[in-house]
């Protein structure tokens, strides 16, 4: 029974632990494992320095690229801006006088002038007037910066502002000025209310809005809802500005030459007296003569 015990064949995996040279071996192989692993942990420590040495650049040159669109946003917010009436939408309001174009018709031409001390005036700007016969407010139509306060005494309380490529907005017949000269104000913003003037006594109440680009007067209906950068002075209105200068300058160069004129008949018309006066002198002393000798003889 032994002997057929013996002969029974063990296990392939017992027999190979019983080899001398296994155990050796498993020790050898985790061994290598081990420093394997340990070599790529150091590498890995290795190449962290690295990749934060090469982001740091990055992420600065992306702040800075943050920082130039910051910049560079308040310009195309600026340039959106679009021009609006001064008035909110609630009031009730209309253009009562409009803006005096020498291209208009002549209905259109009669409406843009304004009757004050018997006489016909162009307006330079438009009258908006309320419909209710009770005050609005008036508000600023362009962001800009308040640059007069003033009380006129025919126009009322006047507001100018100044903004982007030379516009200039002007805000006449107010009452409750709620601004002053320097302030910053945003569209929409609250300039005053709407009153009485003695220049445009039949608008009632209402406010006198201009625009002007470059300090030359604008029809301000043709430029609501456009943006600032379309506000342009019309080739017409050059050439008429031009016209006018040029006649201011012929009147008064007439004026001066008319001036000149009159000076030397002024002298000659006094060398004309004073020779006549000499020569009545000089006939009395004549006389005087004459009458002595009479009575010597």
């Amino acid at each position: 029974m032994k002997e057929d015990n013996r002969n029974v064949s063990k296990p392939k995996w017992k027999r190979i632990f019983e080899k001398k040279w296994f155990f050796p071996a498993v020790y050898l192989s985790v061994a290598a494992l081990m420093l394997a692993g340990v070599l790529w942990y150091q590498n890995l420590n290795n190449q962290i320095p690295e990749a934060t040495d090469d982001t740091g650049p990055q992420v600065d040159n992306a702040r800075d690229n943050l920082a130039d669109f910051d910049q560079d946003s308040d310009p195309v917010v600026n340039q959106a801006e679009v021009l609006k009436l001064p008035v909110t939408e609630e009031a009730q309001t209309e253009i009562a006088t409009k803006f005096y174009d020498y291209n208009n018709s002549a209905e259109e031409q009669e409406q843009a002038l304004v009757l004050y001390d018997n006489k016909y005036y162009q307006s330079k700007g438009i009258d908006i007037a309320s419909t209710t016969d009770k005050t609005f407010p008036v508000v600023a139509s362009l962001s800009g910066e308040v640059t007069d306060v003033r009380e006129d005494p025919m126009l009322g309380n006047v507001v100018e502002m100044k903004h982007e490529n030379g516009i200039t907005t002007h805000y006449a017949s107010l009452d409750d000025v709620q601004v002053k000269a320097g302030d910053e104000v945003t569209q929409g913003e609250e300039l005053g209310l709407a009153g009485e003037n003695t220049f445009s006594q039949a608008s009632g109440i209402h406010v006198h809005f201009e625009i002007r680009k470059d300090d030359q007067a604008v029809d301000p209906e043709k430029f609501i809802n456009q943006s600032v950068a379309d506000i342009k002075v019309t080739d017409e209105q050059d050439e008429k500005v031009s016209t006018d200068d040029e006649a201011t300058t012929e009147d008064t160069s007439s004026t001066q030459t008319d001036n000149s004129s009159t000076v030397p008949s002024e002298k000659a018309d006094d060398q004309t007296s004073n020779s006549e006066e000499t020569s009545d002198q000089d006939a009395s002393t004549k006389d005087r003569e004459s009458s002595r000798a009479t009575t010597n003889t």
